[in-house]
Formats: structure tokens, sequence, C-alpha cells
């Protein structure tokens, strides 16, 4: 009896930890807190993507044959704050994008600091607007126009503001000031910040990420 009991019990105690795994929820499109950071999942509905919140700032997503999603943890609002994350990020041989992404209004403008991308840069066919030397990187600074295109406030038309570090890296910290200073410098400007996320975006591809944001 002693022996069956002294079993019993080691089995509710083991059962009363969560295995890391288990940690991570699968999460449905949308937006959201969680775990104290602010969280941003958006498909377009094609092929198959998987997004799941971890502990504190951490997450990690699968897709399969997309069209297009992006998905990450962050702030909301966004700021001029420095950010540090790292991870994996498994999209360097397809189309897919790794970068600082957020959103601001009045006006409408969708910005990215590109930490690193895969087949297709993002910037390709824009006119260069400069660079800025940022965080042991140089990062070329762009500008592009999206046309009745999905955005926070439903279809519209918009800038993207773009910073593309020419020195691809998954892990470091990004002093968005620095990014904010070039844009301004340049002749852009941003509005009122909306969410600030370390995002995951593919295109027509297939990959995969585990991406932890530290709070800043």
């Amino acid at each position: 009896m002693i022996g069956s009991t002294l079993l019993v019990t080691l089995a509710a105690v083991v059962g009363t930890f969560a295995s890391p795994l288990e940690l991570y929820k699968r999460t449905e499109p949308g937006t959201g807190q969680d775990n104290g950071f602010f969280y941003s999942f958006w498909t377009d509905g094609a092929g198959s993507v998987q997004y799941n919140n971890g502990p504190a700032g951490s997450y990690d997503v699968t897709w399969s044959n997309v069209g297009n999603f992006v998905a990450g943890k962050g702030w909301n609002p966004g700021s001029s704050r420095v950010i540090t994350y790292n991870g994996t990020w498994n999209g360097a041989n397809v189309n897919s994008y790794l970068s600082i992404y957020g959103w601001t209004r009045n006006p409408l403008i969708e910005y990215y600091v590109v930490e690193s991308f895969g087949t297709y840069n993002p910037s390709s066919g824009a006119s260069k607007l400069g660079t800025v030397e940022s965080d042991g990187g140089t990062y070329d600074v762009y500008r592009t126009q999206r046309v009745n295109q999905p955005s926070i406030d439903g279809t519209a038309t918009f800038y993207q503001f773009w910073s593309v570090r020419q020195q691809k890296r998954v892990g470091g910290t990004v002093t968005m000031q620095n990014h904010f200073d070039a844009w301004s410098s340049a002749g852009l400007q941003l509005g009122t910040h909306n969410y600030q996320i370390v995002a995951t975006e593919g295109y027509q591809s297939s990959g995969s990420a585990s991406i932890e944001v530290i709070a800043s």
C-alpha cells in the first residue's frame, strides 16, 4: 500500500509540470496580449500556417505553401525602443523575412527593419534613399507604396518604409530610433504608433522559425 501511494503521489506531482512543448500554445489569427507581450498573427488564408505563443516574448511558427502571412510578438504601441531578440529562422532559402515590423496612423505607414531575408529582397525595384549605420551593420533605406492592400485599417493605399540590413543576421539588438531618424532625414514621416513586433513573414513558401523577443 505504501508503494502504491508513493507512485500515485509522484505521478500527481509530475503531472503538475508542463513540458517545454506544452508551454507553446497554438494561436488563431488575430491580435492580443500574451505573457506581457503583444502579438499579431495575420494570414491571407492560403496554405497552412501554425503560430504558437510561448513563454514571455517567445513564439514559433511553421508554414507550408502559404500565400502570405506575418506573425510575431512585441508591443502596442510601438516606440523608439532598443529591441533585443534571438532564435532560429529557417527562411534563408525561401521567400521569407525576419524583421522589426510595425504600423502607424495619420499617416498610415507600414514599416520594416529587415534583419534577414531569403530568396527575394523586399526592396527590389525600389529606389534607395540612403543608408543608416546601426547596431554593427549597414541598412539600406527605401520607400514603396501599396495600393488597395490589407492594412490595420482595412483595405487601403499606404506607404511602406524600409531599412534592409546588408549583413543578414538572426539575433541581436535593433536601435529603432536610428531607423526613425534615417527615415525622417530621407523625408519619410511616421505617424502615431500602433503595434511593433519582431515578425516572421512568408510569401508563397514553406519554412519555420522560433524567436524570442527580450523586453526592452
